[in-house]
């Protein structure tokens, strides 16, 4: 057996198979098995840590590991080759303790899933994730940006997993005993090197990403239904179980709304959880205040309120929230502590809202929210949005300046500050 095409890989890439990429021997003069983690199983992450050191990382494109919140595993990185960690992960909703074949397979697909969150994972964990140089192997000539570059060119998500391949002593093992393993074990093996000149060979200026999938409504799960009465009237309440996340969300609907689909939109009020604003009454935000109002407004009016777990922080979960909390005391805002923490101003992703809307049959809404991004994800993903309805209580001098943030610099439409300081003694009752 010797050296395969390009060609050849990359359908061996998409058919879910391993490929083993070799480096040149000036640099580490390793080979990598590479495989997609869109399509990772469970046999082969078991091959993949038999064969390897065990030590798998999962390289993906900057974009992505924006996405996900993955900073850097450090502030100065002083590996030789500048390899880019982040902190490792796991699936949020592993199968165990995240070791296992099964686990870390699954936390690939959850890396390369395209409706993950931040909140999806668990952060340490026992998959690296590695930042990719953008360019790919034509600006640095890394298996990390050889994984990458395969993914895009298999029109797959571009997140890979790769470990290196060694011996039964644990050496390494090089050219040519790695075209050797790959014959004994029916894998393709190719180079960084041959990779590049295919790719100007090719003329592959820049390689696009795969197409994204259409979100549909398998993103969740109708678990039960049920009534509940509360202070501001009776609801059904159905419960759903996020397939991405694992996250379980609820859906409020007032009596008679699913009775009267198609007489003009439907009210809908898609709220993010909040534990400190809603459990506790904090009154840093006026999260709280909002769900109560949204309750009332639905009862009176009609619709529902589709409350997702999983967005505590704007998504960043509970305890990075309470870190920006701290930064704020020192004077940064809401927006820039989440970027000094190294984390997105706002990384919640409103995929499973749309999918409950599908499963209650509403397809147009009124939105009752300040919120233009998020009438922006779910006409995206082919929800009517009429119109916004603002939605401005729980006003105080504790949250004025996080909500002048949120108007003045994530484009939240709230009204000037005089009229939030009027809203703020009608609060009072002043």
């Amino acid at each position: 057996m010797s050296l395969a095409t390009i060609p050849d890989a990359i359908e061996a890439i998409r058919a879910g198979r391993p490929v083993i990429v070799a480096d040149d021997e000036g640099r580490e003069n390793e080979g990598d098995v590479i495989i997609s983690a869109e399509l990772a199983s469970q046999e082969w992450i078991a091959w993949l840590v038999r064969h390897s050191s065990g030590f798998i990382c999962a390289p993906m494109t900057n974009e992505i590991a924006d996405a996900l919140a993955l900073p850097p595993m450090v502030a100065v990185n002083e590996d030789p080759r500048g390899t880019a960690y982040t902190v490792s992960v796991d699936a949020a909703n592993r199968l165990s303790t995240g070791i296992s074949a099964a686990d870390r397979a699954h936390t690939l697909r959850v890396l390369a899933d395209p409706l993950s969150m931040p909140s999806s994972l668990h952060r340490p964990g026992h998959i690296m994730p590695l930042r990719a140089v953008d360019g790919g192997v034509r600006e640095r000539d890394g298996h990390t940006e050889a994984a990458v570059d395969l993914m895009k060119l298999a029109g797959l998500r571009p997140v890979a997993a790769i470990s290196e391949i060694v011996h039964d002593s644990g050496e390494m093992m090089r050219l040519p005993e790695l075209i050797e393993f790959g014959a004994r074990e029916d894998v393709l093996v190719i180079t960084i090197l041959d990779l590049m000149h295919w790719l100007e060979e090719n003329r592959c200026d820049t390689i696009p990403a795969p197409i994204e999938p259409i979100p549909e409504m398998s993103r969740v799960q109708f678990e039960v239904e049920t009534t509940i009465p509360t202070v501001h009237g009776s609801f059904t309440v159905r419960a759903y179980r996020d397939n991405s996340t694992g996250a379980d969300h609820v859906a409020f609907i007032a009596p008679g709304t699913l009775e009267h689909l198609g007489d003009g939109p439907t009210l809908v009020r898609v709220h993010s959880e909040c534990l400190t604003g809603e459990a506790f009454g904090s009154l840093k935000c006026e999260c709280g205040p909002q769900l109560d109002a949204a309750l009332e407004t639905i009862q009176r009016d009609g619709g529902a309120v589709i409350y997702l777990r999983g967005h505590e922080g704007r998504g960043i979960g509970l305890i990075n929230k309470l870190r920006a909390y701290r930064l704020q005391e020192d004077g940064l805002d809401t927006l820039d502590a989440n970027l000094a923490l190294g984390l997105p101003a706002d990384s919640r992703d409103y995929g499973a809202a749309v999918g409950i809307l599908k499963d209650l049959g509403i397809s147009t809404v009124s939105l009752l929210s300040n919120n233009p991004e998020k009438k922006r994800q779910l006409e995206e993903r082919g929800v009517v949005v009429g119109d916004l309805v603002p939605l401005v209580v729980g006003v105080g001098a504790s949250n004025e300046g996080y909500l002048e943030t949120k108007r003045d610099r994530m484009g939240h439409q709230l009204p000037s500050t005089a009229v939030l300081d009027e809203a703020r003694l009608t609060a009072k009752g002043l």
